[in-house]
């Protein structure tokens, strides 16, 4: 990967005045540059799968109908909501990234921004999203937005990153959260079925997280962050990988009852095939071969993607639930 810096700015030594369409050209060029900046300071790639657990969650609620203008609004709270706790997340973690390969380029590692005006932006999106959460759905689902920028800066960020491999099992909590604040959003409440799909979430965390820190362990002990994959073995960390992944597949099926025969046939399948996966990864550790951990990380991306597609999917066809048919 590569990870140089650029200029951070332009020199105007030319005596003589550049014309008119350079002059744009290069204004334009740095407001670009720096509304890309704190685009960056958002994360947007791991907001889309944050959002995407939104609304199956949302249509569960209201299973057989789909309520599109109330799914939209959720979503864009929800958006602000993510956006802020990761740029509070950029802001506490600016000191590392910068000796961090994977993460050398975020903005305030390279100095884009400046550090009192990510704050600054982080807190704004925040308040925005719980207001307009309140506004657009209900005070539950906002409130349980700022619980989750709460969890992921102040105890995440702030506490377990940095002192405890359980880090992501523990701070995971907050990647969790959308199921909950879409649930909410429809039904100004909470029930076990939520509560199933946060858990399913829970223990897909350290799984996927681990495999990426398998192949970036070094930058992880570069900047002093304890994860598993850097105290620990390699056959540990993937018994571990495994260890969760089953309880990640089973949790999925407890769900199975509420839904219909679409998403018992998604998530039979996508679990069994994730579960080869990690049992692969796991074998390939103990009998000493060249083990591609990256793969599991991206998969675990389609894992998770493909069973709440099926949710969302399940949901919106309304068909008789399983506990229907079993009654």
């Amino acid at each position: 990967m590569r990870t140089g810096h650029q200029p951070s700015g332009h020199g105007f030594g030319s005596p003589s005045p550049a014309p008119r369409a350079t002059d744009t050209g290069t204004v334009l060029g740095r407001v670009t540059g720096k509304v890309l900046a704190y685009i960056a300071l958002t994360k947007p790639r791991v907001i889309e799968l944050l959002l995407v657990a939104t609304i199956p969650a949302m249509l569960l609620a209201d299973r057989g109908n789909v309520d599109i203008l109330l799914i939209l609004s959720t979503l864009f709270g929800g958006w602000m909501g993510a956006a802020s706790a990761n740029s509070l997340n950029c802001v506490v973690d600016a000191d590392i990234d910068k000796v961090m390969k994977r993460t050398a380029r975020r903005p305030l590692a390279r100095d884009a921004v400046p550090t009192s005006h990510a704050f600054v932006f982080g807190m704004t999106l925040g308040v925005a999203s719980f207001l307009w959460l309140w506004w657009r759905a209900n005070l539950l689902a906002g409130c349980l937005v700022v619980l989750t920028i709460a969890f992921y800066v102040l105890v995440y960020t702030m506490v377990l990153k940095r002192r405890t491999w359980q880090n992501v099992v523990w701070g995971g909590a907050a990647g969790c959260m959308p199921v909950m604040v879409g649930w909410s959003a429809v039904t100004g409440s909470l029930s076990w079925q939520p509560i199933v799909l946060f858990l399913v979430i829970f223990f897909w965390t350290p799984p996927h997280t681990w495999a990426l820190a398998m192949r970036y362990k070094e930058d992880y002990k570069a900047a002093g962050v304890p994860m598993l994959p850097v105290i620990a073995t390699e056959e540990h960390v993937t018994k571990q990988i495994l260890l969760y992944s089953w309880a990640m597949v089973i949790t999925s099926l407890v769900l199975v009852p509420a839904a219909g025969v679409v998403y018992a046939a998604v998530t039979l399948v996508a679990g069994a095939w994730f579960l080869l996966m990690a049992h692969q990864l796991y074998r390939s550790v103990r009998g000493g071969a060249a083990v591609k951990p990256l793969r599991l990380f991206l998969q675990s991306n389609n894992y998770l993607a493909i069973v709440f597609v099926g949710l969302a999917v399940d949901s919106v066809l309304g068909l008789q639930t399983v506990a229907g048919l079993l009654s």
